[in-house]
């Protein structure tokens, strides 16, 4: 048994069904091959294990958990702010619902108006069929319609309904009347149109629907310049396995639904495309990105595709405002810079980033974005993994900084087009997120201070802190923060003399018998970076004397291509050693121990989890590994996983073999090793990662290897994290929090204070 687990129930037995295969000349042996459908057999197992969970976990633990996590949702909260022509679109979540309403407003602190809300939704409201989740929106150009996409099941193939945005003066009194009269409806009757509309508010209208769209998102889809139609990227489904089939496909309102036209067709599964237009010119800009790769641009005139930007391994992103292309890329700068050319040039292709004037020259801190306005450029930055924001004129010329916290994460930048305005979203360890607005007229003239303690990237001397614009609070996450919460970042000794940033967090006042139950969280790949993020389901575990510690493995982002590249393919090893170096440093510290500290992650970051955990079963008191990538011999075969295999490598090539084969968690389970106990999570409706690697880790742990428990939950109705309801929100983070309770030997206090 494990060192700290109360449990002595026997899993579910697994059947053992064993397919040998010799793949490049070694023989390799798969026992739960069987899990990998979806079948009645493999439904029955998956009961079972939920049953085992339930039976498993302390539901004394769960029931002084779950309150304190109700009370954890039970305030507002906000998502961007997208301004379009005097128009602010945000969502909200109020305070107990399970979804985010779509809201406009006349102000950016304005009153709502009612667009979408989900929350009244017939399917949502205990009526037939899946939950429905609006998992994003984009408005048009002038504000008068917005596009949204609307999902069931969060398994992120969504249709695409355009709606009419209602005028200020939209009778309230007509919204009012519609919820009441949808309350009273008889919710299991509603068909697909009833189910939409009652959820629209007053003067909403939907104009056009467009189901079974694919994987088109926010990023895939753009509004033309005369707002009468949009461009957008559809793919097949995930049921039909045609989920990396694309088209470019163009849809004008003028002929009604019918007159829909595809633009290109794309069948590269390693390559995916973006789409963006110039609001001004109409000009369509097609990006077709590799997953981790290089980012090539085309434009869309007369009918074919004209190359711009292509022969090149660098990532690049385009952005157009008033005349102007803006071109942010790693080309010759691993931590990123911003170029320029006019649109005009842009549209003639074949352009060399050479030709290009730089506007913000690379720095020590990563270019994240930069937002133009009509006179300035809002850059964030990230130094060291966290954000750093500062105005600049069009040209570049540093005009000053933007007042932040101190270790904290800009989360989202957007501006007003015409107007010296702009908003973004930040949040830290020790701060709920907050919606801030900034007059980008400070700063302006010639007096205009700075304030830039990375001088070397603004070109500017340091001024007084005074000199800082400071943002306005618009809105914010109503959680208090206790006052003796400790937010440090540390840096870690690793493989191939690698300072790995670890942020550590914990309240210094509150009394604990010995090192500290620890949470350790990382992720590690795909150019995602890990930085300050504030956990409203952690307040409970820090109150009850825990800390909470990420690491920023190898394969992120947190400085430029070099620390992810550095973590990825032949070198993907190098995150591994660095979650591992950071547990050591933490136990090292005296901060925790190796009878204390738990290692948790997600998708990719549960990848990293199950590689740690068969690596180094004696560092890990506990494991957390949701939605995982476990069989890493045969992850290309399943859903999105081929577009993946330019991050790790291809298991049919011999070379990628060998190191995929030395790591793959699902083929280095040591039945001779005490392994600590592991809480996988997954999701029946998971269109990205297929629910098989945690069932097939499950088993083969649950059957081979010594130490556990081993448990495997479930969700049905959701995947890979979209658009999930609040209300199952708190229902997965009590029961993960109470595994970890149980695991990490945790007193449940009486309240988060």
């Amino acid at each position: 048994m494990s060192r700290h687990s109360a449990s002595t129930r026997s899993p579910p037995e697994t059947k053992r069904e064993t397919v040998t295969e010799t793949l490049h000349g070694v023989e390799v042996t798969d026992p739960y091959r069987w899990l990998e459908a979806d079948d009645e057999a493999v439904a029955e197992w998956v009961d079972e294990q939920n049953a085992h969970v339930d039976a498993a976990l302390d539901d004394g633990i769960r029931d002084r958990l779950r309150p304190r996590f109700e009370d954890l949702v039970e305030v507002a909260d906000y998502g961007p702010i997208t301004v379009r022509e005097g128009r602010y679109f945000a969502t909200v979540r109020e305070p107990g619902a399970d979804h985010a309403r779509l809201v406009v407003r006349d102000a950016a602190d304005g009153d709502d108006r009612v667009v979408v809300d989900p929350n009244a939704w017939a399917a949502n409201r205990g009526g037939e069929g899946p939950p429905r989740s609006m998992a994003w929106y984009v408005p048009a150009h002038d504000g008068e319609r917005v596009a949204v996409g609307v999902t069931e099941g969060g398994d992120e193939n969504y249709d695409v309904r355009v709606l009419s945005v209602p005028d200020p003066e939209a009778d309230e009194s007509t919204e009012d009347e519609a919820s009441e009269a949808d309350s009273e409806s008889d919710a299991s009757e509603a068909d697909s149109e009833s189910d939409a509309s009652s959820g629209y508010g007053a003067g909403v209208e939907e104009v056009a629907v467009l189901p079974e769209r694919g994987r088109v998102n926010a990023g895939s889809f753009a509004w033309d310049a005369d707002c009468e139609g949009f461009v957008y990227v559809a793919t097949g489904g995930a049921a039909d396995g045609a989920q990396m089939d694309k088209e470019v496909r163009r849809f004008r309102f003028a002929g009604g639904a019918a007159d829909e036209t595809v633009l290109l067709e794309h069948d590269d599964q390693h390559v995916w495309p973006r789409v963006t237009v110039d609001s001004d010119s109409g000009l369509l800009a097609v990006a077709f990105s590799e997953m981790v790769g290089g980012t090539e641009w085309y434009v869309h005139v007369d009918g074919d595709l004209r190359p711009v930007l292509t022969d090149t391994d660098a990532e690049t992103s385009v952005r157009f405002h008033d005349g102007t292309a803006f071109v942010s890329t790693d080309h010759d700068a691993p931590r990123r810079r911003l170029l320029a050319c006019s649109v005009e040039r842009f549209r003639e292709g074949d352009l060399s980033f050479e030709e290009c004037r730089e506007v913000i020259s690379e720095g020590e801190g990563i270019l994240q974005s930069a937002v133009p306005t009509a006179d300035s450029l809002l850059v964030h930055r990230q130094r060291d993994a966290h954000s750093r924001l500062s105005v600049h004129d069009r040209d570049g010329t540093h005009r000053r900084d933007v007042s932040l916290p101190e270790y904290c994460s800009v989360t989202w930048l957007s501006a007003a087009r015409d107007a010296p305005e702009a908003y973004f979203g930040v949040t830290g360890f020790d701060r709920p997120p907050a919606v801030q607005g900034l007059d980008l007229t400070v700063g302006s003239g010639d007096d205009a201070g700075v304030n830039d303690a990375d001088a070397d990237e603004s070109g500017a001397a340091d001024a007084d802190a005074s000199e800082a614009a400071a943002p306005t609070e618009i809105d914010s996450v109503d959680l208090s923060v206790p006052d003796d919460l400790v937010v440090e970042q540390r840096f870690v000794d690793s493989t191939d003399g690698a300072e790995v940033p670890v942020f550590v967090c914990y309240r210094e006042d509150v009394d604990v018998d010995g090192p500290r139950p620890t949470q350790l969280y990382g992720y590690g790949g795909f150019r995602n970076s890990v930085t300050p993020s504030f956990g409203r389901f952690r307040l409970p575990f820090l109150a009850d004397g825990g800390a909470f510690a990420a690491v920023c493995a190898r394969g992120g982002y947190e400085y430029g291509e070099p620390w992810h590249e550095a973590g990825m393919l032949a070198e993907k090893q190098h995150t591994f050693d660095d979650f591992v170096a950071a547990g050591e440093a933490l136990c090292a510290s005296g901060l925790t121990d190796s009878d204390r500290l738990a290692v948790a992650g997600g998708s990719n970051g549960g990848l990293s989890v199950g590689a740690v955990v068969t690596q180094r079963p004696d560092l890990w008191a506990a494991a957390r590994c949701a939605v995982p990538l476990l069989d890493m011999l045969r992850f290309h075969r399943f859903l999105l996983g081929e577009s993946w295999t330019t991050e790790y490598g291809h298991p049919e090539d011999p070379e990628a073999f060998e190191y995929l084969r030395a790591y793959s968690p699902y083929h280095n389970v040591d039945p001779d090793a005490t392994h600590p106990p592991v809480y996988f999570t997954t999701a029946a409706s998971d269109t990205r990662v297929h629910p098989s690697h945690a069932r097939k880790m499950t088993a083969r742990l649950q059957s081979e290897a010594d130490g556990g428990p081993f448990l495997l939950r479930t969700k049905p109705e959701t995947g890979h994290g979209v658009g999930k309801p609040a209300s199952m929100v708190v229902d997965e983070q009590t029961d993960s929090w109470a595994f970890c309770y149980e695991q990490l030997g945790i007193e449940v206090g009486d309240d988060a204070e």
